[in-house]
């Protein structure tokens, strides 16, 4: 029997309040909370056994590269990889597609393709959008149809995947539509035309038990942050055969075999991909993090994200001027459930709820392409985990109705109208602050 208190009781973060309100947390699809045990394993790792991997001889660099070398034994369990050296660690999912943009896309020729779809995260559009550019080969995509699902009829009647696909890299599920999509079905087809299966997990992993053989994948990325471990790791996880005929992404220590001035050789994989010092404590961390999940279970980690989801979309449907994107019904769903509240800012919305101690997000949730095929600029996302309860989700529809009555002026409280013209103008400073930081970044 999942016990949800239990599970709440090893997230101290949990039992704060904003103000006088409990924090009710449904930013998981974003980052999820860290139980106890992973922090105090980073801690412990850094205090007591800190020292860089597969270099230093002494008693501190055997326990740090055990320690590392254990964590990568445990994760390529925990999705079924055939071996541990089939774990590659990243600093997140964005460069694990990345590297299997590089690597896949340095084969690429005009008149090739990739496939990818309009539902992606732009950590997977990015890369290959790049990657066509070097090479001259053409990125195509699937469309989705009126329920936030992949058009599979409309990909076949139009020959999407065909002779001149070389890779086919898509979302298992949907970071806004929650949408989980039928990875082996597509394998299926990608390996019929000999073409390569990537698939983001960044959104399944954390959510549902995972087997990368049963996917049909042939590289898989995830990230610790969002499946209860640290920032500043992620996975790519290939077949060992695959891995060992790719090139390097990164040059510079451990990565190589013989390094000489006319020329170098590589490390077989994994190390061939982990250049440098790489985020030993964060790699620790992880593996604590899939400890916990494993007792947990994954199966009852998945029967209570349909149980949650199940509840949010039926107490969030219920709300006049609501509208849900993607799946109505939690088949074949995860746990992300984004939004349009009418007339008002899903940045306003964010605000308001944050106020009554509801942490969730406003915006395109790194997904543009796909906002714009739905017709909406952005959405409000509320997404739970494995510690959210009933209780949360009636908060949420709570404080939903109430942004709704706020900014239509149904509330009748004095000074309503000058409050709504400050709420307003400092959403607005805070869209433009992003814009400012958007653009310095670009």
């Amino acid at each position: 029997m999942y016990d949800v208190d239990a599970v709440r009781r090893d997230f101290p973060v949990l039992e704060r309040t904003v103000g006088e309100f409990p924090l009710t947390y449904l930013d998981s699809a974003n980052t999820s909370q860290k139980p106890r045990r992973v922090v105090e394993t980073v801690a412990d790792h850094l205090l007591m056994h800190n020292a860089n991997v597969a270099r230093a001889m002494h008693m501190l660099g055997a326990e740090a590269t055990a320690a590392y070398e254990s964590a990568r034994a445990r994760v390529a369990r925990f999705v079924g990889a055939a071996r541990p050296e089939e774990i590659v660690f990243t600093k997140n999912a964005s460069e694990a597609l990345n590297l299997a943009a590089h690597t896949l896309g340095s084969r690429l020729h005009p008149g090739e393709e990739v496939v990818i779809s309009v539902m992606e995260h732009h950590s997977n559009i990015v890369p290959w959008q790049l990657a066509c550019e070097r090479t001259g080969a053409t990125l195509r995509w699937f469309d989705i149809t009126d329920d936030g699902r992949l058009d599979l009829d409309r990909a076949e009647r139009e020959g999407l995947i065909n002779e001149r696909t070389r890779v086919v890299s898509l979302t298992w599920v949907s970071n806004v539509l929650g949408t989980i999509n039928p990875i082996a079905r597509i394998a299926e087809q990608a390996h019929a035309v000999g073409a390569t299966m990537v698939v983001d997990a960044s959104q399944g992993v954390p959510q549902l038990p995972t087997s990368v053989a049963d996917l049909g994948a042939d590289l898989l990325a995830f990230t610790g942050h969002k499946m209860v471990g640290p920032t500043g790791v992620g996975v790519l996880w290939g077949r060992y055969d695959l891995l060992a005929d790719l090139p390097p992404f990164l040059g510079g220590g451990e990565m190589i075999e013989v390094v000489r001035m006319t020329g170098s050789t590589y490390a077989p994989p994994p190390y061939r991909f982990e250049a440098g010092t790489p985020p030993i404590a964060e790699v620790v961390g992880l593996g604590a993090a899939v400890d916990y999940l494993s007792e947990l279970g994954m199966d009852a980690v998945a029967e209570h994200e349909q149980q949650i989801t199940r509840y949010a979309l039926a107490a969030l449907g219920g709300i006049g001027g609501l509208r849900i994107l993607g799946p109505t019904e939690a088949v074949d769903r995860g746990g992300a459930i984004s939004f349009v509240l009418d007339g008002v800012h899903p940045h306003d919305v964010m605000q308001l709820l944050d106020a009554r101690g509801i942490a969730i997000r406003g915006g395109h949730h790194c997904a543009r392409p796909l906002h714009e095929r739905l017709g909406v600029q952005s959405s409000t996302r509320a997404s739970g985990y494995l510690y959210t309860t009933e209780a949360e989700i009636d908060r949420l529809a709570e404080a939903l109705v109430h942004t709704r009555d706020f900014f239509a002026g149904r509330m009748s409280s004095e000074g309503g109208t000058e409050r709504r013209r400050a709420l307003r103008a400092a959403a607005r400073r805070q869209r433009d602050q992003n814009q400012t930081r958007a653009e310095v970044s670009a």
